[in-house]
C-alpha cells in the first residue's frame, strides 16, 4: 500500500438493518463511518464556501493533510468555484462508534494570556519548562506495529526505565530542563497546560508565544472531577470559570487539587500564536482538537452542535489534540483569544455530531 493511501477505507461492514455501510479505517480500528451526502448535512447550504476553501488551502500546508488529500491539495490552488469543489470532490461520512451511536461531546478551548518574567523574582515563581533533557520517549511501533499510536515516557534510573516525575514530584525534585519563563500564577500556568498554547506578556512589556511540546507520560486526570468528588463543587457547577474561582478562593488547597492531575505539560517557544499539533496557526471556530487514534489529524470535518443556545453547523479542521479529548465522537473547538473566547470555552459542553469529508476517489478505490 502506498503512503498516500495510508488512510484508505478497507473494510465495509453492515450493521443491523441499516442499508448504509460501516467503514473502518485500517489505522483507526475503532472508527466507524456511514456514507452520507451533502444534503444530509444540517444547514450546509449556509456555509461560507470561500472561507472554507481558504482554510482548506492552509490545512494543506501540513504533511498529514497532504497525505490524506494528496491530489485535492494540489488542485485547490486553481479552484474558482468553492462550493462546486467541495460538493464534487468530497463524500461526507457520518462518524459513529462501535455501538452505532452518533452523539458525542463538544467542548471549547481558547488561547490564554499569562504574565511572566524571564527571571525568577517577586511574584514570578512558577517555571514554565521546556522538555526535560532526561525524558526518554519510546516509540512502541518499532517493536509492536499494532501499537503505532502509543509511546512510553520515562527516565533511566540504574539502567531501568521508570515513570517520569509526576506534577507533585517535579516541584520537589531537580528538573533537568530549560525554563522558558516564570509565571506569576500557578493557576494560570495550569490552565495554559489544559489549553495547550498561549501568549505570555513579560514584565519587560514584550510578548512571546508558547505551545505544547511534550508531557511527562502520566495520564491526564480532570481536576473538576476531583472537586466534585470532595464535594467542593457540584457536577452542574463545573466549568473553567467555577474551577478557577474555587482555586483562587482556596489558596491552601491549590497544590492538592492541581496535583490530582499527575500529567505535566512541557512547552516550547513559538513564532506565532495558538499553534496546534500540525504546526499550523489555529483558526477560531474552524480548528478542532480530536483524538488522533480515531480521527486523522489534517482531516476536514462537518460539525453539528449548539453554542449558547444557537445551532452550530460548520466545516472544521482536525488540527490539534488534547489530553482530555478521548474517543471518536469528541471534539474541542478553538474559540480564539480574549475574554469572550474564555467565557464561551469555559462553559461549552454540548452534544455533537460529526462527519468526515473524504475524497470521492477513496471510496471508489475500495470497490
Amino acid at each position: 500500500m502506498k503512503a498516500s493511501t495510508y488512510f484508505l477505507i478497507i473494510t465495509l461492514l453492515l450493521f443491523g438493518c441499516s442499508s448504509k455501510p460501516k467503514v473502518l479505517f485500517e489505522s483507526l480500528p475503532n472508527t466507524y463511518l456511514s456514507e452520507s451526502d451533502f444534503n444530509s448535512l444540517p444547514n450546509f447550504t449556509q456555509e461560507n464556501y470561500i472561507e472554507v476553501l481558504e482554510n482548506f488551502k492552509n490545512n494543506c500546508r501540513s504533511s498529514k493533510a497532504k497525505k490524506l488529500y494528496a491530489n485535492l491539495c494540489k488542485e485547490v490552488e486553481s479552484i474558482k468555484n468553492a462550493e462546486l469543489f467541495l460538493t464534487s470532490s468530497f463524500t461526507p461520512y457520518v462518524i459513529t462508534n462501535k455501538e452505532n451511536k452518533r452523539e458525542g461531546l463538544l467542548t471549547g478551548y481558547y488561547e490564554p494570556k499569562l504574565n511572566a518574567s524571564l527571571t525568577r523574582h517577586d511574584q514570578y515563581q512558577y517555571p514554565l519548562y521546556e522538555t526535560p533533557k532526561d525524558l526518554v520517549i519510546v516509540d512502541l511501533s518499532s517493536i509492536y506495529p499494532a501499537l503505532k499510536n502509543y509511546r512510553l515516557r520515562g527516565k533511566v534510573v540504574n539502567n531501568r526505565l521508570v515513570p517520569y516525575n509526576t506534577r507533585a514530584e517535579s516541584k520537589k525534585k531537580t528538573v533537568y530542563a530549560d525554563v522558558i519563563c516564570y509565571c506569576d500564577s500557578q493557576i494560570d500556568k495550569f490552565f495554559l497546560e489544559i489549553q495547550g498554547s498561549g501568549r505570555v506578556v513579560l514584565d519587560n512589556n514584550s510578548t512571546i508565544y508558547v505551545g505544547y511540546d511534550n508531557q511527562n507520560g502520566h495520564k491526564y486526570r480532570a481536576i473538576g472531577r476531583y472537586l466534585v468528588k470532595i464535594g467542593a463543587l457540584s457536577l452542574e457547577e463545573i466549568s473553567l470559570q467555577s474551577i478557577r474561582k474555587w482555586l483562587i478562593n482556596n489558596p491552601s488547597r491549590v497544590d492538592e487539587v492541581l496535583n490530582y492531575n499527575k500529567s505535566l505539560i512541557y512547552f516550547k517557544q513559538r513564532k506565532q500564536c495558538a499553534t496546534g499539533a500540525l504546526g499550523l496557526e489555529l483558526t477560531p471556530n474552524r480548528s478542532v482538537a480530536v483524538d488522533r487514534r480515531y480521527i486523522p489529524l489534517g482531516s476536514m470535518l462537518y460539525l453539528h452542535s449548539n453554542i449558547a443556545m444557537k445551532d452550530l453547523n460548520t466545516i472544521v479542521f482536525a488540527q490539534d489534540t488534547g489530553g482530555a479529548i478521548k474517543g471518536n465522537l469528541r471534539a474541542d473547538l478553538f474559540l480564539g483569544t480574549g475574554k469572550e473566547a474564555l467565557s464561551v470555552a469555559g462553559k461549552l459542553k454540548s452534544e455533537l455530531q460529526l462527519w468526515i469529508l473524504l475524497p470521492k476517489n477513496k471510496k471508489e478505490k475500495t470497490k
